[in-house]
Formats: C-alpha cells, structure tokens, sequence
C-alpha cells in the first residue's frame, strides 16, 4: 500500500474544489454535481498514476457503490461500499440514486466537500475596490493565458480560491475556465 498511499496523499494536494454550479429545482439550490465532483479530482489523481473507478451493485431497495482506487503499481484501495435507496422503482428512480451515490462516494473517498457557500455570507452584498478589481483582472488574464489543462486547471484553482464568497466574480472565474476549456479542446 506505499504506492498508492504516497500518489493519493500527493493528488489530494492538488485537488480543486467541487462547484455548486448545478441548480436543484426543488428547492432552488445550488450543489456540486457528479461532473464538477469527477472535475476536482479527476487530473490529480490521473497526474499521480492512479485510476478512479467506481463499482456499482444491485440491491432491491437501491444501489450500492464503492469507489476504488487503482495505482499503476497495481495496488488497489477499496473505499467501502455505501448504500442509496432509490426514492421510486423505475429507471430514473435508480439512476438518481445512482448518480448520488456515485458522487457521496467519491467526496467521502477523496476527503472533499462542495465548495463552502455559506448562505448569508454568499447573498451579502461584495465591496468592490480598485485593488481587488485589479486582482480578479489578474486571475481571468492567467485562465485566458492558460495553454494546457494543467495550466488552466491550476490557474483556475488559484483564482478560485483567492474569491471567497463573492458570486459574481465566481460566475465570471468559472465562465472564462469553461471558455478557455472549450478552445483548448
């Protein structure tokens, strides 16, 4: 288990944090979906030889998923199975409760939680001053100057990071990550 204890604990240096992009319509919120989960973990782990898997198995009442970490050494790291029920017995009841699982499974596995959007500090109005103006021009110029997904991913995450709570310039950061994304590919 060195192998791939020492590449996890270096991946998980590198991990971005998980979006609350996706709106829930039910209860008008916002939360990390399975894509932006995969996202913040995804390239670290991969830049450290380890693949990300996640096993899935039937149950009655739902699904059970187990997330797995495989190193290229070839040790393996089984994280438990974690039980879903699904809240209706069709498809998209079972889907649902897969998509969740799968995205529970990987947050808990990799030791990540969605981004902290504390909700009165999220809907506080934002000071706006020259010099945080010009260090958000800063940031945006570095994801637009990106020429790989490594550099863009790093670019992103700093940038991110330095933006607190302020949701403006949150939709501005991932607007110019996913512009810059889409011209790389």
């Amino acid at each position: 288990m060195k192998n791939i204890a020492t590449a996890l604990v270096k991946a998980q240096k590198e991990f971005g944090p998980a979006l609350k992009t996706a709106t829930n319509p039910h209860f008008r919120s916002k939360y990390a979906n399975l894509s932006n989960c995969v996202e913040a973990v995804i390239d670290a782990l991969n830049n450290n030889g380890i693949f990300l898997l996640q096993k899935n198995y039937d149950h009655q009442n739902g699904i059970m998923v187990e997330t797995v970490f495989v190193h290229e050494s070839g040790e393996i790291l089984e994280c438990g199975c974690l039980f879903f029920p699904a809240q209706k017995n069709d498809p998209q009841g079972f889907m649902s409760a897969l998509t969740y699982g799968r995205r529970a499974s990987l947050m808990a596995a990799c030791g990540i939680a969605p981004e902290d959007d504390d909700g009165n500090m999220a809907s506080r109005p934002q000071k706006r001053t020259p010099e945080l103006e010009s260090l958000m021009a800063d940031y945006l110029s570095a994801i637009d100057e990106a020429t790989d997904s490594d550099s863009l991913k790093k670019a992103y995450t700093e940038a991110y990071k330095a933006l607190g709570t302020n949701a403006e310039w949150q939709k501005k950061v991932i607007a110019a990550k996913d512009a810059k994304k889409a011209s790389l590919a």
